[in-house]
């Protein structure tokens, strides 16, 4: 049985061109980069291509990109480096609905201190500005902000909050991992001193990040060790997982609106055919402003890990939340944060879509996803109790 992989915000398929850039390296091309004869020189030339590349999809400068292991380590030695850089401040903010990579190092430097704001959204998902710009202080550290959210797909004002963070000299940070790939960021137009990537959501390999740091921002090394990195971060190069990256960086630009437009229109189509099918179904996040091929949906009255165990059976793969907390029976601390209704966040399904879905994919998904509701919500006795009329509206269907 082949499978239907829709589950792109957790991970991507690596894309063939990308593979045969990095193969060479796993084999004949093995040198160290760092090593003074032509050999691993050699290589090294090959690493300064891939980060020219990296930067060339956000439209940074080359030496502002640290290559690292994955966007959790970004996140981290962003978040850290900012308070490390500036200790007497120990105030940080960052939102309610940031991925696990950084709302869990928050929570951690609050046992440690720091006085930390978790800037709330509404029921759709959206920042309160108001909310993040009221507190501000002279004590702020750093604030980090997602690009785009990876359960929801919601993108938020990026340009915006950094204007009024650099007027106010405080650091900013984004985690731009789901964003960077699908749609445009040039960093000239958005003055933030640090964006976490991650090579595996664009099709590169896993185990691949950068971290875009801005000329002038003030920083501190989360691995210390040689001199890689010019200092910034210890450690061999990842030598051909880099090269994946930069390979899959430079065909992440290719077609960027063209692709992502054809992907948006596959979301589309597939959101409201199952909106249109399926009673007491609700699209969590706000519909006019996310990245092109993500959709989270409600199914009222049924548990989202039973709708993935069905799902599963014909070859589907999507995903309850993100893929660093889908093993928890507890509603999506994203979800939660909106104030979806508890009946309806236990049933959620995020469909992430890419470059290789087709039309005969979304197809079958909107064929099967009615049935297996209805088939669920047949043996909850929640939907018995809280919706008859839908009851009878889903058999009529």
């Amino acid at each position: 049985m082949n499978s239907i992989y829709v589950d792109n915000n957790a991970t991507t398929k690596v894309d063939p061109k990308a593979i045969e850039a990095m193969l060479p390296y796993l084999s004949e091309f093995y040198g160290n980069p760092s090593s003074m004869h032509s050999f691993g020189g050699e290589i090294g030339k090959k690493i300064k291509e891939a980060r020219a590349e990296v930067a060339s999809l956000i439209n940074a400068e080359p030496d502002e990109i640290i290559f690292t292991s994955c966007g959790t380590e970004s996140n981290n030695t962003a978040i850290l480096s900012g308070i490390h850089s500036l200790p007497a401040k120990k105030h940080i903010i960052t939102t309610r609905v940031e991925h696990p990579a950084v709302k869990n190092v928050y929570e951690n430097l609050a046992r440690e201190g720091y006085r930390v704001t978790f800037v709330p959204v509404d029921r759709y998902g959206r920042i309160n500005l108001d909310y993040l710009y009221d507190n501000l202080t002279d004590d702020t550290a750093i604030v980090s902000i997602m690009w785009a959210n990876n359960e929801t797909g919601v993108i938020f004002p990026i340009e915006e909050i950094a204007k009024v963070l650099s007027e106010k000299d405080i650091l900013f940070h984004t985690d731009a991992v789901q964003a960077v790939g699908k749609i445009p960021i040039d960093v000239q137009k958005v003055n933030a001193g640090m964006l976490s990537i991650s090579g595996h959501k664009i099709h590169a390999p896993k185990g691949v990040g950068a971290l875009y740091l801005r000329k002038g921002t003030r920083f501190s090394p989360f691995l210390i060790g040689g001199h890689q990195e010019k200092g910034r971060r210890g450690g061999t190069e990842n030598v051909a997982s880099i090269i994946g990256l930069g390979k899959a960086s430079l065909l992440a630009m290719e077609n960027l609106a063209i692709k992502n437009s054809k992907t948006a229109q596959l979301r589309d189509r597939l959101e409201s055919e199952i909106l249109k099918q399926v009673p007491n179904s609700m699209v969590n996040g706000d519909k006019e402003n996310r990245l092109p091929g993500t959709t989270n949906i409600s199914f009222e009255y049924v548990e989202g890990e039973a709708i993935l165990l069905m799902m599963n059976e014909l070859g589907i793969c999507a995903s309850s939340g993100s893929a660093c907390t889908s093993g928890s029976l507890e509603p999506s601390h994203v979800l939660r944060a909106m104030g979806i209704p508890y009946t309806a966040a236990h049933g959620s399904i995020r469909f992430s879509l890419s470059k290789y879905n087709t039309d005969e994919e979304v197809d079958f998904i909107i064929k099967n996803i009615p049935p297996i509701i209805e088939k669920l919500r047949q043996l909850s006795p929640f939907w018995h109790e809280n919706n008859q009329a839908g009851t009878a509206q889903a058999k009529s269907a």
